[in-house]
């Protein structure tokens, strides 16, 4: 699909990376259109190719930086299994390999779980998402529940005291406390293959932010997607479509 001329000018005004650069690329929002719920989503092939070779263009020097839980990265982008980070940082994927995961009360979590499920049975369209380490209360069917969402959420909040309130696009989540997608980026950057690197970090979300700053401080580019807002992003893409094609064109314009 051809871009219009407008949307076409603001792809160009997001400067192309430097040599040695690396890429750190959020999901929902940024590769992939939002869905209704969290597993409606899917991935087209041509994208996940297009990642892959991404990826062995830059030797590895590739990571999804995600608030999904790795394992469901790995299922969406079957059969490719990309360096990433999953919950918003929580748990991250070595390009070696290795996993690292935080440590939660599992009593406690199963107790606000269930407090958490039981909310959203009664409260029809609403929708919550499980991710091992952190529970994520959706609203996007649902938009006038925001406030009540809200409160349920903080009203359980104090049952886990490792965890904590990260807001998002109709959704309040609880997830492990000091995480952010910007101290994933920053370890990963400690490591190789990124270590060395300038790093080009996109994302849509104020999730996103924290990623941003990391990026910013590190001299690299931070692309937010979707209708200019308050942002710690020095560039913008107007949305996915642009998003993927530019990726798509970058091996042949770097």
């Amino acid at each position: 699909m051809q871009l219009a001329t407008h949307d076409a000018a603001a792809v160009r005004a997001v400067p192309l990376p430097v040599a040695r650069w690396c890429l750190f690329l959020d999901v929902d929002g940024t590769l992939l259109e939002i869905a209704e719920t969290p597993d409606a989503v899917v991935v087209p092939t041509p994208l996940k190719d297009a990642l892959n070779s991404l990826s062995s263009r830059l030797d590895g020097a590739l990571a999804l930086i995600s608030g999904r839980s790795i394992s469901t990265l790995d299922a969406l982008f079957d059969p490719y299994r990309f360096t990433a980070a999953g919950i918003h940082g929580c748990e991250r994927r070595e390009a070696s390999g290795c996993i690292m995961r935080p440590e939660i009360d599992l009593k406690r979590f199963a107790s606000v779980r269930a407090q958490l499920a039981e909310w959203s049975r009664q409260h029809p369209g609403t929708l919550l998402e499980d991710k091992r380490y952190a529970l994520a209360l959706h609203y996007r069917q649902v938009p006038h529940l925001e406030s009540a969402a809200r409160d349920e959420v903080l009203s359980v909040l104090p049952e886990l005291a490792t965890h904590e309130l990260q807001p998002g696009k109709f959704v309040f989540e609880l997830r492990p406390f000091g995480y952010t997608k910007g101290t994933a980026i920053d370890a990963f950057m400690h490591e190789s293959p990124f270590r060395g690197r300038i790093p080009l970090f996109i994302g849509d979300d104020v999730t996103d932010e924290a990623g941003f700053a990391v990026v910013n401080q590190l001299g690299g580019l931070s692309i937010r997607v979707g209708e200019p807002t308050q942002t710690a992003a020095r560039h913008q893409f107007p949305g996915v479509n642009e998003v993927v094609r530019w990726l798509t064109d970058l091996p042949r314009r770097t």
